[in-house]
């Protein structure tokens, strides 16, 4: 070993000089300029990156909640109106004369009914109501007529009934309003034991119940109200070591048996694991060793989220 040789050592010097000829060989050169055209297009997308990740994030939620919510719930709600008004919206040629024919014969293009009104004859020989022929006729400005009854009947059901304007605001609110009930019933105590009822039969469907509860874990910690867990404010504490600062939730006041014992006040915090801060540590520390940070608690997840690299900015 090098550290073995006599100070004043031709040995201990030429391995001096050798190791300098190195460092100055590696440091020497000079750093390479990076081509315009890359830092132009490397500073292009750094500016357009964000804003078209999230558009197409939004873009993303947006249709596939318009692909496995909204349509299908749309659709449900076509067939289930026509499920219990076709029978006397959409008549078969071979009904015509059980019902009764005041004016016409089977196959004219329009008959009317007792009690019923005027009936018109589509296509595949089923008759709609008139009113109705004469909406979706209104509707269709361009193009053909549909060539069924039923899909004359369904054309009025959507353009009258379910009019996106309407239909979705309807939906929302509908939704909402499911969702305030189910909390109220969750909140009494047969509410809540009969969920505890349904989790403990999720959890033990395997699979399925690794991916609930990692869901869970994330959703509660955003939305469920649990005592202990309402963060207050942030504060940074040296930890691991003495020189290290981590960031910190703090979630209540200290256990009484500490501060007695201690005689000062503390603090219960939680420190969050990154990226994912559904995780992590619980302690009990001097409040005089927390250092008070004037960050919000969202600003301080998005520090854990991004692992540092959204670095929050005090205003």
């Amino acid at each position: 070993m090098s550290s073995d040789l006599p100070e004043n050592s031709p040995d201990r010097e030429a391995i001096a000089k050798k190791i300098s000829e190195q460092i100055r060989q590696a440091t020497s050169g000079k750093p390479k300029k990076s081509h315009p055209i890359r830092s132009a297009i490397f500073r292009g997308l750094g500016v357009l990156l964000p804003p078209l990740l999230t558009i197409v994030i939004f873009l993303w939620v947006g249709v596939t909640i318009q692909s496995y919510v909204i349509d299908p719930i749309f659709k449900g709600s076509r067939n289930a109106i026509i499920a219990f008004t076709a029978d006397t919206n959409i008549i078969r040629q071979n009904d015509l004369e059980r019902r009764g024919i005041l004016e016409g014969e089977p196959g004219d293009e329009r008959v009317v009914l007792k009690n019923k009104g005027t009936f018109i004859r589509a296509n595949d020989g089923r008759y709609v109501p008139e009113h109705v022929y004469n909406a979706v006729s209104r509707i269709i400005t361009r193009g053909a007529m549909p060539s069924t009854g039923l899909e004359i009947y369904q054309y009025y059901i959507e353009g009258v009934y379910l009019r996106p304007y309407l239909f979705i605001p309807a939906l929302f609110l509908i939704f909402f309003i499911l969702v305030y009930l189910i909390g109220k019933f969750i909140a009494v105590g047969i509410g809540r034991m009969f969920w505890r009822y349904c989790e403990y039969g999720i959890k033990k469907i395997p699979l399925i119940s690794t991916v609930y509860n990692a869901i869970k874990e994330m959703i509660d910690f955003f939305f469920a109200e649990k005592e202990g867990m309402r963060f207050s404010r942030v504060v940074a504490v040296e930890w691991p070591r003495k020189g290290v600062w981590s960031l910190a939730l703090v979630t209540g006041s200290g256990i009484p048996d500490i501060e007695k014992h201690v005689g000062e006040p503390h603090l219960s915090v939680m420190l969050p694991t990154a990226p994912i801060p559904m995780g992590g540590f619980l302690f009990v520390v001097k409040e005089s060793e927390t250092l008070a940070l004037t960050i919000t608690i969202d600003q301080a997840i998005q520090f854990f989220v991004s692992c540092g690299v959204v670095v929050p900015q005090v205003k």
